[in-house]
């Protein structure tokens, strides 16, 4: 018993490991120890405030889904108000982590306003068949455990873009700068469409009595989650605008400390991959509108799950 309650710890411990290593290149870094110092700190109250406690007293994780977008908020803030860059630099990526922050943040507080979250939410409701898989059985551990997982992700790697490109002195915005902005511009407005053309299919569908269908219109013909897939696109758009200044640091920071951040800037491609896959996003999600929907599994085999693509059946239904 005890050797098997040691690796479930362990197991458990790993997977902050990634984390841990990006907040040390961070803070012993010679230009973002301060800013990652205070990220940290401000990532910390807020997850305490707004998730962890809700959480401890509701024993509901879904408050998860209003502090991480205002830990963007925050981390835009941040930069705004300590990034020591080129302005124009500094404006453009605090606007983007306020923008994106504020879009998710406020409908999160809409949700909860209109009693949404006075129940799991069945991403995280997801969570404890995973739980109860892996053998974990106390759920105010593992609830906060789970949380302390996406306040670390702020803390590091999702602040990572904004902190390095709010830190670059040089007074001119590269192409490929500019190719990232552009790229994310687009892909943010397509995950909003998305978000809209799906409401007005689900309201029509409410309006005509139909109930239990599964959306298929706009830019959910070719692929069953555009928004998921828009999402990771945003962040791929963030890693790509963050390179030149990245370069820039390579004969400021130590080899080590510039490796490292490389090494982590490109991990938020997969971290935001398995998240918006497997571990919030498409895998939880399909489960449910498998119970729910008849015709999923049509939509299923006619639809790429993540990646654009055209239909295989012009008739999703057959």
């Amino acid at each position: 018993m005890k050797n098997i309650a040691i690796k479930k710890i362990f197991e458990r411990f790993i997977i902050y490991i990634p984390f841990i290593i990006c907040f040390t290149i961070l803070y012993y870094s010679e230009t973002f120890n301060l800013i990652s110092s205070l990220n940290g700190l401000t990532q910390l109250i807020l997850f305490i405030v707004v998730v962890c406690i809700p959480a401890f007293i509701t024993k509901r994780m879904s408050y998860v889904d209003i502090g991480w977008p205002w830990g963007l908020v925050c981390i835009g803030v941040l930069v705004l108000m300590n990034g020591e860059g080129y302005w124009v630099r500094k404006y453009i990526i605090s606007g983007m982590y306020l923008f994106a922050g504020l879009r998710m943040g406020i409908g999160a507080l809409i949700l909860l306003k209109k009693g949404h979250l006075n129940k799991e939410l069945p991403r995280y409701e997801f969570q404890r068949k995973r739980w109860e898989k892996s053998g974990f059985s106390n759920d105010d551990i593992s609830l906060q455990y789970e949380i302390m997982i996406q306040c670390f992700a702020n803390v590091t790697f999702l602040a990572l873009p904004a902190i390095i490109q709010s830190y670059n002195p040089q007074k001119f915005i590269s192409t490929l700068e500019l190719f990232g902005y552009i790229l994310w511009t687009i892909f943010f407005i397509i995950e909003h469409l998305a978000d809209i053309q799906k409401q007005k299919f689900l309201n029509k569908s409410f309006l005509e009595g139909k109930k239990k269908q599964v959306c298929n219109v706009g830019f959910w013909k070719y692929t069953r989650h555009p928004n998921y897939f828009s999402e990771w696109m945003v962040w791929n758009s963030l890693i790509i605008s963050s390179l030149p200044s990245l370069i820039y640091f390579y004969s400021i920071e130590s080899s080590i400390i510039w490796v490292g951040m490389l090494v982590s800037l490109v991990y938020i491609s997969r971290i935001m991959y398995n998240t918006l896959v497997y571990y919030t996003g498409a895998i939880p999600s399909e489960y449910y509108s498998l119970k729910k929907r008849p015709n999923y599994k049509n939509i299923q085999k006619n639809t790429n799950m993540f990646f654009p693509g055209f239909p295989k059946s012009n008739n999703p239904d057959t």
